[in-house]
């Protein structure tokens, strides 16, 4: 099945009218990641035979014809866990780790028919930007496969990418769905923190972290978040607000929508090439009838450090059950009890993971705690401020996704500080827990160039309308890679 081009209506309708069987769509699906994958390391697990099984048993009840996902394969990022489906993170520390539970956005999907192919590779415990720190493989990227697809989910960007899927799952921490989406030129959604369940995600940063779907269109995005939104019990960080249809504004359009650009990311630093969609995108905006004007987020300058405190130290504590004990990797030929734990993590973890958990566990230790995570804490609220101030004029926030298209691979992962600021653009969002999507607006040299539209808390129905209005202007998502080559 080749999924360039197709949407989940067209599959849908497909697989009502019976011209395709669930079974036949997952096996032509997995026969496509196989030809393609050799080339673009999408995968780290294929469950061929779990899959099957799922849709022979959709096919046995029947295609739900209100149900767009009903026997739709789907592809999840490896740091979700999935029952009876091997769980790595990414990590040798959970190299051989099976779930005996789902998580609470793979049970809601499972319910709805969807049927997951595979779990995808990421950078180890999502901490990376360019999926070249997973400890299994790294992978490509199919506009040019000398080139990083982004990160952390780098995976499921790539695998949606290349046509292997039709939508993946990933998770945003610092911009890891949204970054990979514009570097791939797919459609990344990071919700509201709280509009979807973290139970069942593997924990990097709590009170950052959040699962959104990758798509090839606004309309898939919206369709995916609707279902896998809502409170959930397990989390009691999961909001109660009520989840509207993400899909019933997709058709309003843009007329009387305030747009601002904040002049702090679009400073020095910027390809030019970016710099240019993003004007080329408020035009776009503005003859559809959007009014965009320039603001400022002043504290944004602040954001890559506060970010990097607050992350690491939560990582630090998240990070502490992955002891040798419990579960997961536990090392051989130790003396004692401490030797366990310092042989277990120091084997588990990769040099990025390992300098992380040191930069937050120094952050959080006594005589630091004031002068780094509290100092970064107090920026977050001020970054938040600066959020609400805009959102008292403006509707939206249009900004570029990253400071440049997609980097070569080996180029940056060597230098943790170019790494950290290529999240300066992302990062924000996070921390203010605001709803952001990258939408392809695009091209430097062949390679896909995203923006991201940023919303005020618990809007995203306004994000998806104004996404889905310059999709329908442009035809930067509809244009596809050239695969296993260079463009």
């Amino acid at each position: 099945m080749n999924y360039f081009n197709q949407s989940l209506t067209s599959i849908h309708k497909q697989l009502s009218d019976k011209s395709v069987s669930a079974e036949d769509l997952t096996k032509q699906t997995l026969e496509n990641i196989k030809n393609v994958d050799g080339d673009i390391n999408a995968f780290l697990t294929l469950d061929e035979d779990g899959a099957l099984k799922q849709a022979k048993e959709i096919d046995d009840k029947g295609i739900d014809s209100d149900n767009l996902l009903s026997g739709l394969p789907i592809a999840v990022k490896d740091n979700i866990v999935t029952k009876g489906l091997k769980t790595t993170a990414a990590s040798k520390i959970l190299e051989n780790f099976t779930p005996i539970y789902d998580a609470t956005v793979s049970e809601k999907i499972k319910k709805l028919g969807t049927i997951t192919v595979g779990k995808t590779n990421m950078d180890e415990f999502a901490m990376g930007g360019s999926t070249e720190n997973s400890a299994f493989k790294i992978t490509h990227n199919p506009w040019d496969t000398t080139k990083v697809p982004g990160g952390s989910s780098g995976g499921s960007a790539a695998a949606v990418a290349a046509g292997e899927v039709l939508a993946a799952l990933g998770s945003d921490t610092g911009g890891s769905i949204r970054q990979p989406a514009s570097f791939t030129g797919v459609v990344g959604m990071k919700p509201t923190y709280g509009r979807v369940s973290r139970w069942g995600l593997i924990a990097f940063g709590s009170s950052l972290d959040q699962i959104g779907p990758i798509t090839r269109n606004v309309a898939d995005n919206a369709t995916l978040l609707n279902a896998i939104a809502g409170h959930d019990d397990h989390d009691l960080t999961s909001s109660t607000k009520e989840v509207p249809d993400f899909t019933s504004s997709l058709n309003k359009g843009v007329k009387g929508l305030r747009i601002g650009i904040p002049s702090e990311f679009m400073a020095q630093g910027l390809d030019d090439d970016v710099k240019q969609t993003v004007l080329n995108t408020a035009e776009t905006f503005k003859k559809l009838g959007a009014t965009v004007d320039e603001v400022s987020l002043p504290h944004t300058k602040y954001g890559v450090a506060a970010y990097y405190i607050i992350s690491s130290s939560e990582a630090s504590s998240n990070l502490q059950r992955f002891d040798g004990i419990r579960y997961g990797r536990r090392a051989k030929d130790v003396k004692n009890l401490e030797d366990l734990y310092v042989k277990s993590r120091s084997e588990g973890f990769g040099d990025e993971v390992k300098r992380r958990i040191m930069l937050g566990t120094f952050s959080l230790s006594a005589g630091f705690y004031d002068a780094y995570f509290k100092k970064a804490a107090q920026v977050r609220t001020l970054m938040i401020n600066d959020f609400n101030n805009v959102f008292k004029d403006f509707d939206l926030i249009l900004a570029p996704t990253a400071p440049t298209p997609a980097y070569g691979i080996g180029e940056d992962v060597s230098d943790p500080m170019t790494m950290y600021m290529n999240d300066v653009l992302t990062l924000p969002v996070n921390l203010a827990g605001l709803p952001g999507m990258s939408v392809p607006a695009g091209f430097s040299k062949g390679l896909p160039v995203g923006v991201q539209l940023i919303g005020r808390p618990f809007d995203e129905l306004t994000v998806y309308q104004a996404g889905n209005a310059f999709e329908q202007e442009t035809d930067f998502g509809k244009q596809t890679p050239t695969m296993g080559g260079n463009n």
